[in-house]
C-alpha cells in the first residue's frame, strides 16, 4: 500500500554483516514462547548476576539476533515490590559470553519494606503536586502503591501515586508522583500522557484496509492486528462509535479525520514491520486503536499506553483535525519506546524519549513517500502553530525554534523534554545527512557542529536502524545522553562491525553535538 522511500548512503560505508547483529523478525507466537522460556530461566539469570535473595527478575522482552545473540530485557522486584529504575538487559552471545546493561549500578537493598509514612500522606502530597501543575478534576482514586525507587541515587522505599485529571490545554493527565515512604519527601514526578503536535493537512487519496460488516464496511484493519478507528464525537471518554460506511469509499465530513488516522496507523505499522522487522507497536502482533474528534477545540494529539490508543483533537474551532501521518507515527512511537527501553519522560531520558518519536515520525514520513506530505527533517511544519509558517522543530539546527538545544550541556536535563530532545534530533540529522548546507527534496538545510567538524553522513536508512537497535537492546529507563552514545556505538558494532565506517560515523557525530 505504500512505497519505501529511504535515501541511500552519502558516505562510503560497509554493508551490514551477513549473520550479524540484525534482529530476527519473530512472529507473535515466537515472541510469546521466547518470553515464557526466558521467564523460566529468570531465577538462574538472577543468580548469575549476583542479585540478592529478595530480588527477582520479570522478563519484559526478548530480541534475537541473526548471529545467535539474545538480548533479554528484565524488570526487577525486591521483596515482591516493583523496582522503578531497576530494569536491565542481558546480552548473551552464542558463545556464552555475556554483557549486562543496567538502568542503575546501585545495590537494590532497603532496611525495611514497612513505611513510616501513611499512604494517605503520600496521596495528599501527590494531589498537591497536581494542584501546582494546575491540572483540573484531579483524583487519586487508587491507593498509592509501595515501590522501590532506584532511578536516582540510593534506592529507597517509596510510594507511587497516580493522579488523574485534565491538563491546561485539555489533554488528559495521568501524573505519577513518587514519595519517600520514610520521610514523605517528593522524589520524582512525571506525566504519563505523552503529547505532540502534527500537521493538520490530509494525506490525499489513500488506500485503506477495511472490514465488510453485513451490507456495509467498518474501519477495522484485519491485516494489521485488527486496528480500529473510532469517532469520539467531541467526547473525552471511552471509544465512541466505530466508523462505518455503506460503501468502501470513505471521506468527507467527519469521516475525513478517520481516514487520515486509519491510514496513519497502517503506514506506521508497515514501516516498523517492513523496515525494522517489528510486528506491531508492542511486537506482539496486536494493534492499538485510534480515536478522532476528541474534546472541544483541542489542539493536540496524544498517546496513552494504558489504553494502548492514539487520540486526535480537531484543532482550533474544531476545523483542523490533527490527524496527519507524522502525528500518528510520532505518537505511536511513544508506544514502541514504552514497550522497549521505557525511557522515563523526564530529564535527559525524557528528551531521548521525545527525540525517538521525532526520529521515527520523520522516518515514517519518508517511508510513505506521499506527495501530499513529502518527507523532511522538519517537525510539525504544516500546522503553522507559530502563525508564520515555521515548523515546531528543526532537526538540522534545533535552536532555530528559539527553545530547543543544538548540543548537550550539563543543564540539559532541566529543559522541557520537547526541547532537550534537540541534541538527539540533531545527532540523527547529522548521522543521516552530514553537516553544512544540503537540499533534500524541496527543503534546504544547514547543519552546524559543536566542534566545527565536517561530517558526510551514512544515510537515513542506516541511521534509523542503529537508533532502533540501540533503543530495543541497549537503552534502559534511565538512559541519558552519555549512555545513548554508548548504546548506539554498540548497536553500530552489532550491525556493521566495530571497525566500520558506520561505527566511526556514530562516534564522530556524538562528538559533534558535544557528547564525548
Amino acid at each position: 500500500m505504500v512505497v519505501v522511500g529511504v535515501q541511500s548512503a552519502t558516505a562510503t560505508a560497509s554493508p551490514e554483516r551477513a549473520g550479524g547483529g540484525q534482529a530476527l523478525a519473530l512472529s507473535a507466537g515466537q515472541k510469546v514462547s521466547a518470553i515464557q522460556s526466558a521467564q523460566g530461566e529468570a531465577p538462574a539469570a538472577a543468580a548469575k548476576l549476583g542479585l540478592g535473595s529478595k530480588e527477582k527478575l520479570v522478563v519484559k522482552d526478548v530480541v534475537k539476533d541473526a548471529d545467535g545473540t539474545v538480548h533479554t530485557r528484565y524488570e526487577r522486584t525486591y521483596d515482591g515490590l516493583p523496582v522503578l529504575g531497576g530494569d536491565l538487559v542481558v546480552h548473551q552471545k552464542k558463545s556464552g559470553a555475556r554483557e549486562v546493561t543496567k538502568a542503575t549500578e546501585a545495590e537494590i537493598s532497603v532496611p525495611t519494606t514497612t513505611p513510616s509514612v501513611a499512604p494517605q500522606t503520600a496521596k495528599k502530597a501527590a494531589l498537591g503536586v497536581a494542584a501546582d501543575q494546575k491540572t483540573a478534576k484531579t483524583d487519586a482514586g487508587q491507593e498509592p502503591r509501595k515501590i522501590i525507587w532506584a532511578a536516582e541515587g540510593k534506592p529507597v522505599l517509596a510510594y507511587e501515586t497516580v493522579v488523574t485529571g485534565v491538563q491546561k490545554d485539555g489533554t488528559p493527565s495521568k501524573l505519577h508522583v513518587v514519595t519517600d515512604a520514610t520521610t514523605g519527601k517528593k522524589l520524582f514526578e512525571r506525566e504519563a500522557i505523552e503529547t505532540g503536535s502534527g500537521t493538520s493537512t490530509y494525506s490525499g487519496k489513500v488506500d485503506l484496509t477495511t472490514t465488510k460488516n453485513g451490507s456495509g464496511y467498518e474501519l477495522t484493519d484485519g491485516s494489521r492486528g485488527g486496528h480500529k478507528t473510532y469517532d469520539l464525537d467531541q467526547g473525552s471518554n471511552g471509544t465512541g462509535a466505530l466508523f462505518t460506511n455503506s460503501s468502501d469509499v470513505w471521506g468527507g465530513g467527519r469521516q475525513t479525520a478517520g481516514v487520515d488516522a486509519h491510514y496513519g496507523a497502517a503506514v506506521t505499522w508497515d514501516f516498523y514491520k517492513n523496515v525494522l522487522g517489528r510486528n506491531g507497536i508492542r511486537g506482539d502482533g496486536k494493534a492499538a486503536y485510534s480515536r478522532v474528534h476528541y474534546g472541544d477545540n483541542y489542539v493536540n494529539a496524544f498517546w496513552d499506553d494504558e489504553c494502548f490508543c492514539m487520540t486526535y483533537g480537531d484543532g482550533e474551532g474544531n476545523k483542523h483535525p490533527l490527524t496527519a501521518l507524522d502525528v500518528a507515527a510520532h505518537e505511536m512511537s511513544h508506544g514502541v519506546t514504552a514497550a522497549t527501553a521505557n525511557l522515563v519522560y523526564s530529564g535527559e531520558s525524557g528528551g531521548l524519549n521525545e527525540a525517538t518519536s521525532d526520529i521515527f515520525g520523520t522516518a515514517v514520513e519518508f517511508y510513505a513517500n506521499n506527495p501530499a506530505d513529502p518527507g523532511d527533517y522538519l517537525i510539525g511544519e504544516k500546522i503553522d502553530i507559530n502563525g508564520d509558517g515555521s515548523p515546531l522543530r528543526y532537526m538540522d539546527k534545533p535552536s532555530k525554534d528559539g527553545k530547543s538545544k543544538d548540543y548537550w550541556s550539563s543543564g540539559l536535563g532541566k529543559t522541557d523534554v520537547h526541547y532537550s530532545s534537540g541534541p538527539a534530533n540533531h545527532f540523527f540529522y547529522l548521522l543521516s545527512e552530514g553537516s553544512g548546507s544540503k537540499k533534500v527534496g524541496d527543503v534546504s538545510y544547514d547543519s552546524p557542529t559543536y566542534d566545527k567538524s565536517k561530517l558526510s553522513g551514512i544515510g537515513r536508512d542506516k541511521a534509523i536502524k542503529i537508533w532502533y537497535k540501540a533503543l530495543t537492546t541497549y537503552f534502559t529507563s534511565t538512559t541519558d545522553y552519555k549512555a545513548a552514545r554508548v548504546g548506539t556505538l554498540k548497536a553500530a558494532a552489532d550491525l556493521y562491525g566495530a571497525d566500520s565506517a558506520e561505527y566511526k560515523a556514530v562516534a564522530a557525530t556524538w562528538t559533534a553535538i558535544n557528547v564525548k
